[in-house]
């Protein structure tokens, strides 16, 4: 999984990096970067991670400040290193300013 705080298209990519690490390039994205809308994503146990940082720069950091615009879910089909198929969730959480 791609673990690169956001990019040209405000995307942040929630991995095993520090918790604070996503939430921070949610914050930068919105002020220095003025971003009108920041999509926050991730893959099969670092959902709940990408929920959490959500609510917490939804809450906490920049309070009244965005909302969520929208959530989409999904699941990716590929075949893993033993060529067995696997089915991975993933969500996409986009957040947008007031």
């Amino acid at each position: 999984m791609t673990e690169e705080l956001a990019g040209k298209d405000n995307s942040i990519f929630v991995g095993t990096k520090p918790f604070m690490n996503y939430v921070t390039g949610v914050v930068i994205q919105f002020t220095t970067k003025d971003a009108q809308e920041v999509l926050v994503k991730a893959r099969g146990k670092f959902i709940s991670r990408a929920v959490d940082v959500a609510e917490i720069s939804r809450k906490r950091f920049l309070k009244d400040q965005i909302k969520i615009k929208s959530v989409h879910i999904d699941s990716e089909e590929f075949k893993n290193k033993e060529g067995k198929d696997v089915h991975v969730s993933t969500i996409e959480i986009v957040l947008e300013k007031v």
